[in-house]
């Protein structure tokens, strides 16, 4: 017969029993937790019975076989023929052409760590199928599966050791990890200034931004300068959380709070207890979660599934997303409430295109990366490289830029010519075709004094040099079309600030794109 079994071990259990007796049916069934004291078993596996049965949960009140074993003693019972009780199988045994009923039926409570864990029974179609098998021979049938229940719950508890002990050195090795939020841009430097800000706080931060602007960067950068940096940086990526277990993920579970939840499990709310939780991706949590997850950010308090206890966690989150969540509210895709429960302090992640000559500091930095990983001899770029960096939109922005230097880097370093005293990073090697020097790379040349707007009488530096940046900005747009954003570009600046600039000083873009 085939075992059906929602977990690997079991299966091997009741091959084991099978072994020892014989019989028709064997199924081991699991006790859950259940509100007001209701005994309620759930088949685990079974042998011998039909599929439909691990997807049923038998109540001990209206079956009384199942209630008078739970109460039993170690040997367990046995019951007659002639019992007169129903058995709760009748009909379920697998491959009959018609339905029969058991006719001979024994079982035995199991239990872990003294408590009462759950039941086994067999079953036979044979009245007499038992008749020589002993009380001793039941609680030696007993005494199997308890030692494999205890192992299996001591497995659990370690995974779930294991699994704090490396949130722990997760932290650890992130607040060493040499890679840092590069580039002294003026979008990069508000950032970092708004990050240090916030940091030693237990606020709530909403990191916003394109994906693969570096996100993550900025939450361990958050967690790093913290109180609760000692303590776990937790991260889970709720994109890719199916919804039927986003639940546990998040907030663990006890044993039997679902089919398959075989043993209790820590979630990663418990896990960064102390410490910081990293949500990635927040705007794709499904509603029913992002309900549960607003009651653990009001109260503190977490109820794992499955029990009737509250939790308390003394928890920072952090949430990142690249989804715009007011047009998610607006939408009803995303909860009103929890968008302003996590949205309390929102620092936004400046695109790469926002951030101007950055682009080579961090391309330097992953050239950097890469030399050690190759083993390469001082990869360098060349000037027709960087300039081609300069003038790429990058819509995957660091992410994007990452993985180019990598290919380009290998791409160098591969070639059969190289040598000398540096690698040559050429704009082959990019893979980008060459442009004109548009944009920041034209725009970065010195100013001659040709150049200078004329200086008027009696005129102070103030007034000068607020002449001298309205004609750089008038000059900047006329060349990219009116377009302020490339305007910014090129100084290096955060749009939105260009636009406050411009406003002051009189010079009204063509249109702000």
């Amino acid at each position: 017969m085939v075992t059906l079994t929602t977990e690997a071990p079991y299966g091997e259990w009741l091959s084991a029993v099978r072994s020892l007796v014989a019989c028709d049916a064997v199924a081991l069934l699991r006790l859950l937790p259940e509100p007001a004291g209701e005994a309620v078993l759930q088949p685990v596996a079974v042998d011998g019975l039909a599929e439909e049965a691990l997807g049923r949960r038998f109540s001990a009140a209206a079956h009384p076989r199942l209630a008078r074993l739970l109460a039993s003693g170690p040997c367990g019972l046995r019951f007659s023929a002639d019992a007169g009780l129903p058995d709760p199988y009748d009909g379920l045994l697998d491959g009959q052409q018609e339905l029969k009923a058991v006719h001979d039926c024994m079982g035995v409570p199991l239990r872990c760590e003294g408590q009462l864990w759950g039941l086994v029974t067999l079953d036979a179609l044979d009245p007499h199928a038992f008749d020589a098998i002993e009380p001793a021979r039941r609680q030696a049938i007993a005494r199997l599966l308890e030692a494999g229940i205890a192992a299996q719950h001591t497995i659990q508890a370690l995974a779930d050791h294991a699994a704090q002990a490396q949130a722990v050195a997760q932290a650890q090795w992130q607040s060493g990890r040499p890679r840092e939020l590069l580039g002294k841009s003026a979008a990069m430097m508000q950032l970092k200034r708004e990050i240090d800000t916030v940091a030693g706080s237990d606020l709530t931060v909403l990191i916003l931004g394109e994906t693969g602007v570096g996100k993550e960067l900025v939450a361990q950068r958050l967690h790093a300068r913290s109180a609760r940096q000692a303590r776990p940086l937790v991260q889970i990526n709720c994109a890719a959380l199916p919804e039927t277990l986003a639940d546990s993920e998040l907030f663990g579970h006890k044993r039997g709070a679902f089919t398959g939840a075989v043993a209790d499990r820590v979630g990663k709310f418990e896990l960064a207890d102390g410490g910081t939780l990293f949500l990635d991706e927040v705007g794709e949590l499904p509603l029913s979660v992002q309900a549960k997850l607003l009651r653990v950010l009001q109260s503190g308090e977490l109820q794992r599934p499955g029990s009737d206890r509250l939790q308390r966690v003394d928890v920072r989150v952090l949430a990142a997303t690249n989804r715009d969540l007011g047009q998610e509210v607006a939408r009803g895709r995303f909860r009103a409430d929890l968008y302003h429960r996590l949205s309390v302090f929102p620092l936004q992640v400046p695109a790469l295109r926002e951030r101007g000559r950055d682009v080579l500091t961090l391309a330097g930095g992953f050239l950097e990366e890469n030399q050690h990983r190759l083993g390469a001899r001082n990869l360098r770029l060349e000037p027709a490289a960087s300039a081609a960096l300069l003038t790429q939109r990058w819509p995957g922005n660091v992410r994007e830029l990452e993985h180019l230097i990598s290919r380009a880097a290998l791409r160098a370093w591969s070639e059969p010519s190289r040598g000398g005293r540096w690698t040559a990073i050429e704009l082959r090697h990019l893979g980008l075709e060459a442009r004109e020097a548009t944009g920041v790379g034209a725009l970065a040349a010195p100013v001659s004094s040709a150049a200078l707007p004329a200086l008027t009488p009696g005129q102070g530096l103030r007034e000068a040099t607020e002449a001298f940046q309205r004609q750089w900005i008038e000059a900047a747009m006329s060349r990219h079309g009116g377009s302020l954003a490339a305007a910014a570009r090129d100084a290096g600046m955060d749009r939105s600030n260009l636009l406050r600039l411009a406003k002051r000083l009189g010079v009204r873009p063509a249109a702000v794109d």
